[in-house]
């Protein structure tokens, strides 16, 4: 996390001001606008936490508020302390501490044990614009308060950041679920981050999903989660990242294609290639296709890069994919509430039917893709390739990005296509 003072804006700003009305020094607006109001709290979020109380956040107050950016916090048994009173100081439950820890006996408490206490709320913010950091404050998150969740890193982005992965599940159906091919689609990243907690919180309680047993589900299927395939893209889009030699390239590139707005209408990695069009399914038409659009050289959108699997991002979908050979993949984007099933005349045995009943289950529409932008796309890959069931996700409606106050609706009309993705193959 970046310095925040007095006049600070952005993503970084929207998290603060999150974890600050978490830890009860709200309320506070998530208007990601540091202004007197949200340097005032953070003041008195850090008098209470025995920091110099000058209402900046830099490193050690950043560590200080790590327990609200994640959901969890760690406490060391000290003498008299039991699993009651310990969920009673942090807000918490027995069960979820139990659940967090699952070598822990309660009957043998000891001293300077350390312990994982999730926090009183849901890990997954749905309310504010996502950043890099952000995804990895949930998946860090998350896997603290289910350890049954596997977590790891496919690669890593342009700019070094991870590609993670979350693995939900043991059965030998395996799927996998991407998102955020496209910068300005970030919204679908906070779709599968929270489908996945809201599976694993249904596991751990007996519970179900979209009238599915949560157990009998993961222990049919293993569902891989890559929640946020061009990080750089997000922060770039969202405005977390604003200054230095990566955004001052952005911005040259962008000059030089003046159709498409800037920051917003970034699509590509942060190098100018559109990661949906590096996969080797018919890249030389997807090149000619661009080429006549006009789109030549790296862009905010649309560049086909110089070769198939330059980009570090979509090389790593691609190793990370053939290593799993998933039965069914879905690749979420936005917007159109539409299906994609088909790459030129592939058709995978069921793909049609599946597509059928997403469509069902979610009111969007089925439909073949558009010729000009129908190749080198990561679901195209992996029909050619796999011949098995692959879905582009088109989730909701208007002008990319769309805003986070579309978030439930986009989720409420996926959570079906999410939960029988992992049970129809």
């Amino acid at each position: 996390m970046r310095l925040l003072r007095l006049g600070s804006m952005g993503p970084s700003v929207q998290l603060l001001q999150l974890a600050l009305n978490r830890a009860g020094f709200g309320p506070l607006e998530q208007d990601g606008v540091f202004g007197t109001a949200t340097q005032n709290a953070l003041a008195r979020f850090q008098q209470a936490q025995g920091l110099t109380p000058d209402g900046i956040a830099g490193s050690s107050t950043h560590r200080a508020l790590l327990p609200w950016y994640t959901g969890f916090t760690v406490h060391r048994v000290q003498r008299g302390d039991s699993l009651y009173s310990v969920a009673e100081r942090y807000g918490s439950s027995v069960e979820a501490i139990q659940l967090a820890n699952p070598e822990l006996n309660p009957a043998n408490l000891l001293i300077g044990t350390q312990l994982v206490v999730p926090l009183p709320f849901p890990v997954v913010p749905t309310d504010i614009a996502y950043s890099s950091q952000l995804v990895a404050y949930c998946v860090r998150g998350l896997a603290a308060r289910y350890p049954f969740i596997v977590t790891g890193e496919i690669g890593k982005s342009v700019m070094g950041r991870p590609l993670w992965v979350m693995i939900l599940g043991s059965g030998e159906n395996r799927v996998m679920y991407n998102a955020s091919h496209h910068a300005n689609e970030w919204i679908t990243t906070p779709v599968l981050l929270k489908f996945a907690e809201q599976l694993a919180s249904a596991f751990a309680s007996g519970g179900s999903v979209f009238g599915q047993s949560a157990a009998e589900l993961m222990d049919y299927a293993s569902i891989y989660f890559v929640p946020a395939v061009n990080p750089d893209g997000i922060d770039l889009v969202t405005g977390e990242l604003t200054q230095g030699e990566y955004y001052d390239r952005a911005a040259a590139i962008a000059a030089n294609y003046p159709q498409f707005p800037f920051p917003s209408g970034w699509k590509a990695n942060i190098r100018g290639v559109d990661l949906n069009l590096q996969y080797p399914a018919g890249w030389e038409q997807a090149r000619e296709n661009k080429y006549a659009q006009g789109i030549r050289s790296p862009a905010p959108a649309d560049f086909v890069g110089s070769a198939p699997l330059t980009a570090p991002e979509s090389r790593a979908m691609y190793d990370f994919t053939l290593s799993v050979e998933p039965e069914l993949i879905l690749a979420y984007h936005t917007q159109g509430e539409v299906i994609f099933w088909q790459f030129l005349d592939y058709e995978p045995e069921g793909s049609r039917s599946i597509a059928e009943l997403f469509s069902h289950v979610s009111g969007y529409r089925v439909e073949s893709t558009p010729y000009a932008s129908g190749f080198a796309g990561y679901k195209d890959w992996f029909i050619q390739d796999f011949n098995r069931p692959g879905y582009t996700i088109e989730a909701g409606l208007g002008l990319n990005p769309l805003p986070v106050s579309d978030f439930a609706g986009i989720y409420e009309k996926n959570l079906g296509i999410l939960t029988l993705g992992a049970l129809v193959t």
